[in-house]
């Protein structure tokens, strides 16, 4: 398996510092790219990235956020407009703004291939692309996939109890 690529991002929200994904390494990271005006990212992907955030440890899974605006520049790609929004969505988890492309379509939208919004993707502790995922992906399934990557990860992890 490759290693996830790296974001392109040109602001970071709901962090101090900009981040990479390096920065999650050792953590099962749930990340979904999605867009304000997107009716399936608001009714039913932040709330599940939430809920995610929720149930399992931070300390084994994190979560963030991508605004990738492939359409509606104009009502969408304000920052302001979307600091308002994660406010208002009480969206606390970090969220980048994925840098926009010369064409208009922004860089990791095409670096990833992705079809539209919402998209989940999961990378595991090792950096590495286990899941990419457009549409709804219903929470149970969801949490079955995450809690294989994270316990997976602890089995790498833990000395062999024969030695």
């Amino acid at each position: 398996m490759n290693p996830a690529p790296e974001w392109q991002v040109a602001e970071w929200l709901n962090t101090e510092k900009p981040l990479s994904l390096a920065d999650w390494r050792g953590r099962t990271l749930v990340a979904l790219a999605f867009q304000m005006l997107c009716p399936g990212c608001v009714s039913q992907a932040l709330p599940q990235l939430q809920r995610v955030r929720d149930t399992f440890p931070e300390d084994q899974v994190a979560v963030a956020a991508i605004h990738t605006v492939f359409e509606h520049h104009e009502a969408q790609g304000r920052t302001d407009v979307l600091r308002a929004f994660l406010h208002e969505n009480r969206i606390r988890y970090p969220v980048a703004v994925d840098e926009p492309g010369p064409d208009g379509i922004p860089l990791t939208f095409c670096t990833y291939a992705m079809q539209g919004t919402p998209t989940l993707l999961l990378i595991d502790p090792a950096g590495r692309l286990r899941m990419q995922k457009f549409g709804h992906l219903d929470d149970l399934r969801l949490g079955a996939v995450i809690a294989s990557v994270v316990a997976e990860g602890r089995l790498i992890d833990e000395p062999d109890a024969a030695s």
